[in-house]
């Protein structure tokens, strides 16, 4: 690990003054994805702005009739615990429950882990081209062992999966991110425009500006928010990444659905939102031929490399049984 200097700042605005000031800096909260790749080399901040001292309102949970507001320094063990999350918005609670170790999610803050890095091997390994990592280097996962690589939203110069469980549920339910610190000031960024498939820059992952700080994360509230569930499926139970996974939320009104919001995990470069499959299901019963044409539809695009083709038939599968066993809640929940 290289040398960097470090800031403890207590305000919003000397948060991100001193992210500006200063060359290469960086933002931390729980530093549970940003120590390790900083061990690794990979990353190399040269000063770190923490912000875990900043206004107890950016680390309180809020909730009314209208909407789940998040601050960003909420530690992901607080949302999972929190009573209004559990019943109001499980996907949100499984999607943390199942995301990491619990000592982990008892550190890791909301805002620093929509933002996490890729945990490409080659991107980790600094013996490898990584087009991520430097631009323009290249990418040698393309040709070299890609079995937790992605299917969906790949172009000819990364095929990185997105890791994360949280965002693939916050995109489901057409969540927004407040931040403060860009270019243009405080702004309110839809969560399926925060993150930016590779496409030809790799190494621009988020919409964000340099310097630029996520404060708040506003889920709207609906009758589909209590009928939701997230599936994951990986190499083993404990503390392992998706190979894939579902987050489905989902409203029924006599057998027939007539609001579905899927998203896709482990299988994509970005947090994925599959709008094609849900518009195979909305205004329709569903039932499992037609959760099998839904999971078709959304993986029509996908382009598999040597070793990750199983995805595509594992993330069908997956979107199938979440889709089935949220209608079922549905279902229950009515009755």
């Amino acid at each position: 690990m290289e040398r960097f200097a470090y800031r403890r700042e207590a305000s919003v605005e000397g948060a991100v003054g001193a992210a500006r000031e200063a060359a290469a800096a960086q933002f931390v909260a729980g530093a549970t994805n940003l120590t390790d790749y900083m061990a690794l080399g990979v990353l190399r901040p040269r000063t770190l702005v923490d912000i875990n001292a900043l206004p107890e309102r950016y680390a309180r949970i809020e909730s009314n009739d209208a909407r789940l507001r998040l601050g960003a320094l909420v530690r992901m063990s607080e949302a999972e615990d929190h009573p209004v999350v559990r019943t109001r918005y499980p996907l949100i609670q499984q999607a943390l429950a199942l995301a990491a170790s619990r000592q982990i999610r008892s550190m890791a803050s909301l805002g620093g882990n929509v933002l996490q890095r890729t945990r490409c091997e080659y991107f980790r390994g600094q013996g490898f081209a990584c087009n991520k990592r430097i631009a323009g280097s290249g990418c040698a996962a393309l040709e070299g062992l890609n079995r937790a690589h992605a299917v969906l939203g790949t172009s000819e110069n990364c095929i990185a999966a997105y890791a994360g469980d949280l965002a693939q549920a916050l995109i489901a339910l057409d969540a927004t991110v407040e931040t403060v610190g860009g270019p243009a000031g405080a702004r309110r960024i839809p969560f399926a425009e925060l993150h930016r498939r590779p496409g030809a820059t790799p190494h621009i992952e988020t919409a964000l500006a340099a310097g630029e700080l996520i404060t708040y994360i506003d889920v709207p509230a609906g009758p589909w928010t209590s009928r939701s569930r997230y599936v994951k499926v990986r190499d083993r139970e404990s503390y392992q990444f998706a190979l894939a996974s579902a987050a489905i939320a989902m409203q029924v009104e006599n057998g027939v659905v007539r609001t579905v919001r899927i998203a896709l995990g482990g299988v994509a470069t970005v947090p994925w939102r599959a709008h094609e499959a849900e518009a195979v299901l909305t205004g329709q019963r569903l039932d499992e031929a037609r959760a099998a044409r839904a999971a078709e539809v959304a993986f029509e695009a996908a382009q598999p490399r040597r070793h990750n083709a199983f995805k595509i038939p594992l993330g069908k599968r997956t979107l199938v049984r979440a889709l089935l066993e949220t209608q079922a809640m549905s279902v229950a929940h009515e009755a």
